[in-house]
């Protein structure tokens, strides 16, 4: 499938109408055609249901609604990638952005450009449909399984939404069983960047654990080692029923 900028929709969501203007500038500059703009979280989500956005640029302080609530209501929706454009900077609002369902977290001040790059990155991975004759198996462990040509996650018999992130982790993990994986590495291999850290991961990982795992505190399949990072593991077909 052709990756075509003009093909895809971008919702810039800020109470700034500076920030809504340079962006909606910078992105029709690096080709993109489609951009949709709004300035509180009532417009958002009505543009989220009428227009289907393919991303949205999320601001965290809104006159209306704080963002990460935001993100929360459109995530009952849809798994449309959603990048939050924000001054706060500690780690545990990243963390919090993250839980909420957020895909990545740019800090302001931010250079138009970086932000571009992200969201071609998140476009790139969200577009990404395998070929009929490159059709992969399914993964299947008894309790849940995922079909990596459709996107579908089921787990105990029943389907289960999962963002498009959480299922590019979920699948990398299903990759790589029994092999312990770094969470430098595992950043890398699967949003392909360097931005982030350990706590983008981390949050993936416990969101991915709370849909798969009978007992996400005592995890089965995806364990932390120590130190070390994850190890998805996989041993017998009697232990994965």
């Amino acid at each position: 499938m052709t990756f075509k900028l003009e093909d895809h929709k971008i919702l810039i969501v800020d109470d700034d109408q500076h920030i809504l203007d340079l962006l909606k500038v910078v992105f029709e500059k690096e080709g993109f055609q489609n951009i949709l703009k709004a300035n509180t979280g009532a417009e958002t989500l009505l543009k989220t249901i009428h227009e289907n956005p393919h991303i949205i640029l999320l601001d965290v302080m809104l006159p209306d609604i704080d963002g990460f609530t935001l993100c929360s209501k459109i995530r009952s929706d849809t798994d449309v990638p959603i990048l939050f454009l924000t001054a706060k900077t500690t780690d545990l609002d990243k963390l919090q952005g993250f839980s909420f369902g957020g895909d990545d977290y740019i800090t302001k001040p931010f250079n138009p450009l970086e932000v571009v790059a992200r969201v071609k990155a998140q476009l790139r991975r969200s577009t990404q449909i395998p070929s009929p004759h490159l059709r992969k198996m399914v993964y299947d462990y008894g309790y849940f399984k995922i079909d990596p040509n459709t996107g579908r996650l089921i787990v105990d018999g029943v389907r289960i939404e999962c963002p498009t992130q959480e299922m590019k982790l979920l699948l990398y993990f299903c990759e790589h069983p029994n092999q312990i994986l770094s969470k430098h590495q595992i950043y890398k291999d699967v949003w392909g960047e360097f931005y982030g850290g350990d706590s983008t991961v981390m949050v993936h990982v416990r969101r991915i654990r709370e849909k798969i795992e009978k007992d996400p505190s005592r995890p089965k399949w995806i364990k932390t080692v120590r130190g070390l990072g994850y190890i998805f593991e996989v041993t017998t077909n009697e232990d994965l029923l």
